[in-house]
This record gives C-alpha cells, structure tokens and sequence, in this order.
C-alpha cells in the first residue's frame, strides 16, 4: 500500500468513526475530513481539488433533495395520520393484528417516502394506542423493532426508497426498472421471514386483547383524530405527480437523455407549484442542508480514496482469495454488512460501491448490485444506531410515556438487539441466497 492509499483511507476510517461515536457533531467531523481528503489527494496524488468535485455524483444529491420535499408535500397533507388510524381500525386493536398491519404498512410506504418523515407521523398513533392497550415492554420493542426492519426493507425495494438504492440509480449501476424486478421480490421474500420470526417469538402472547380495552383504545384514537381531515386538493395531484414520476422511471428510454435525477426535480418542483406560497415555504425551510452536506463531504473522501487507488487494491486482491469466486462475493456482502452495521447504509454504500463495480465487471451486474443493496439493508438492520429511522423511535417512545407495568416503555440499544438480530440475519441470508442463485 502506497502512502496515498494509507493516507486517504486513514483519514476516511477516522472521520466514519468519528462521526459514529459523537453523532452531535457528525457534520463537522465528517466536513473536517473531506478537507483533510483533499488536501492529502493534492499532495500525495496530485489531483486538483476541483477534479474530485467535479466526482461528486451531483445527480443523487439532486435527487436525495427533491424527493425530501415530495416527502413533505405528501406530509404536510395529513394522510399519513390518518392512515395510521385506518391501519388502527383494520386491525380492530388485536395485538398479533395490530403488529402484522403496521410492519406491511411501513414496508409499503418506505419503498416510497422518506421512512423519517411516514415514522414520524405514524408513530404517535400507534404509541398512543399501545399505551391505551396496556402493552408490555416486550410487545412495544418488538413491533417497534419489526417497523424498523421493514422500513429499511421498503427502502431497498424500489430504487427511490433510501440512499444505496438512489445511489446505485444515480450513479447508473442499474436502470429503474431493472432494480425494482430483481429487489422487490428478494425485499417481499426477507419481510416474509421477518414476520414469520416475529410470528414464532410471540410478542403478543403477554399483552391483554379483552374486547372492551380493544373498543376504548380506538374510540379514543378516534377522537384524537376526529378533527383532522386530508387535505385533497393538494394530495390528489401529488399522488398523480408520483404517478407519473415512477412511469417517467420506467418507461422513459435512456437514449431521450432523461435521467432520474431529472425526473425527480421536475415531479419536486410540479408538486410545489400547485401552492406557490407554500411551496417556497418549504424549499426555503424544510431542504435537508444536513444530509446534503454530509453526503458531499462523504463522496469526497470516497474520491480521495478513488484517486489513491485504494479501491482497484481492494479489487485485485478479492480473486487471490483462496476460495471460489462465488464464496469472494458473498464474502465481500458479508464485509459490506458489517460495515454498514458499525457506519450506517450512506458512508457503508458510497465506499464500498466502487468495489462492487469492479467485481460486476467479473460477475453479473444485478447479483453484484442487488446483493450489496440487501446487504447494506441487512447491516442497516442490525443496530438500532445504524438503522436510519432507530433513534427517531427511541425519542418519541421516550416522549410517549407508554407505562409497561410499574415503569415505562424503553427502546434503546439493547432493547432492539434481538430484533435486529432476526432483521438482520434475514435480510443478509435473502440476499446471500439471492446472489448464489444468480452467479
């Protein structure tokens, strides 16, 4: 290894500790070594600055941003609220149900939205309602644990549902509908799993399903919500616009020159316009500036790294192994995994996809890239630190006060593990068996 590849990878592995062990000031670390990336990729390597922006994968970060405020168009309609009380309704207050309903319904609408923006809307509902139940600490970290699980698994479904997936879209790793026809299926079959976990463990065994607790709880839910109303002026042609933005992705050939990234702006900026005042409300407010930045600062210590050669190194050495090419790949998505548990799904993809480009040049591109979006979900899965949406929920079920006996609900750290244990051993066999199939 060169002194160029130590330096870069050095400072790279620094600022993803860094960063995971003082969340609070994780820009700022993150920030502090891309400044140090490009100043050892000067030195060491002489690549100008300017050469590693001109890198960024300008189109993700575009897409990341747009599809942030179609999230919070779509919220600020009320109809996640909503339909939390309808998933409330449906499962008629039945634990068992009530866990099933709300894990599909996450599932379903992460592969969609910002699973921050659906959590933060749904949670308040049910964490109300299983206060209301009487639930247990166990029935509360393991539905809470399950949604988790699932959002991720909604993300990695469709190529617009969480980072890797946009990433591997922007970057034209794979094309839309591509993506969608391999992973959907492969994310379906690791939710099957998860709720067959769920369905053996029992957590509802210890919760109390007495009819009249189960009619309280909704009629107050109800009331709660009796008077909120969607907001259909504005949701109509929303849904509408998505409509067309995911017909845009797959049917729209690619020698139009029409990338996603500027499908994604143009279905962003025609929901914005349906309400002028509000929409530059929200682009003036509500663009997240932090993940932007924190995204960029990331991709320009993967491209340090990049211009080091670290990445080629790493490739080269995978087919010295002494095992099969089969058993590197799996090997390098169980590596993958791991990281993503210890960094979380954007720092965990953006390394590492620079690998698994080199190893789809050897090995058939979709397995390479499915295998690592499962990978990277199953890693995501593992941690309740890692997992995007994990500490949002640890935050509102404190706020929520759900009393479980003489104390209340915790979900923290070690209240999760087991549950992300399951998640995680589910997802990562999904797409193990998946890419063992598929070479």
């Amino acid at each position: 290894m060169t002194a160029a590849q130590g330096a870069t990878a050095l400072i790279l592995l620094v600022s993803l500790v860094a960063q995971a062990a003082w969340p609070a000031q994780r820009l700022l670390l993150v920030m502090t070594g891309a400044l140090g990336s490009l100043f050892a990729a000067s030195k060491l390597t002489a690549t100008a600055p300017l050469a590693l922006f001109a890198q960024v994968p300008w189109d993700v970060l575009v897409i990341v941003v747009a599809l942030g405020l179609f999230s919070e168009v779509l919220a600020s309609t009320r109809a996640f609220g909503l339909l939390a009380v309808s998933a409330a309704r449906l499962s008629r207050a039945n634990p068992k149900r009530l866990l099933f309903v709300f894990v599909v319904g996450m599932y379903a609408v992460s592969g969609l939205v910002n699973n921050l923006t659906a959590l933060l809307l749904v949670l308040p509902v049910l964490l109300n309602l299983l206060k209301l139940l009487g639930a247990s600490q166990r029935y509360v970290t393991w539905t809470l644990g399950a949604m988790l699980v699932a959002c991720n698994l909604g993300g990695a479904a469709t190529p617009v549902g969480d980072f890797p997936a946009i990433l591997l879209l922007g970057r034209g790793a794979m094309g839309f509908s591509d993506y969608l026809l391999r992973a959907l299926p492969q994310t379906l079959v690791a939710l099957g799993a998860l709720l067959a976990a769920v369905w053996l463990v029992r957590p509802d065994a210890d919760t109390p399903t007495e009819p009249l607790v189960a009619r309280i709880a909704l009629g107050t839910v109800g009331q709660l919500y009796r008077g909120v109303t969607v907001d259909r002026a504005l949701l109509t042609p929303s849904v509408v616009a998505l409509g067309a933005m995911l017909a845009a992705w797959l049917l729209v050939p690619a020698s139009w020159g029409v990338g996603p990234e500027l499908v994604a702006w143009a279905g962003a900026a025609l929901v914005l316009w349906l309400r002028p005042g509000f929409g530059e409300a929200l682009v003036r407010r509500k663009v997240d500036v932090e993940a932007v930045l924190f995204l960029l600062a990331l991709f320009l210590m993967v491209g340090a790294v990049r211009a080091a050669g670290t990445f080629e190194l790493i490739a080269q050495t995978l087919p010295t192994l002494p095992i099969s090419p089969k058993a590197q790949v799996l090997l390098f998505l169980v590596v993958a995994s791991l990281v993503t548990a210890v960094f979380s799904a954007g720092p965990g993809m953006a390394a590492l996809l620079d690998v698994a480009q080199t190893l789809a040049q050897r090995h058939p591109p979709h397995a390479v890239y499915v295998g690592l979006a499962l990978a990277v979900c199953a890693g995501s899965s593992l941690f309740l630190t890692a997992a995007t949406a994990g500490p949002l929920a640890q935050a509102l079920t404190e706020r929520a006060q759900v009393r479980v006996g003489a104390g209340v609900a915790t979900f923290g750290f070690f209240d999760y593990a087991p549950v992300g244990l399951v998640g995680y051993a589910v997802t990562l066999a999904t797409g193990l068996g998946f890419v063992w199939a598929s070479i």
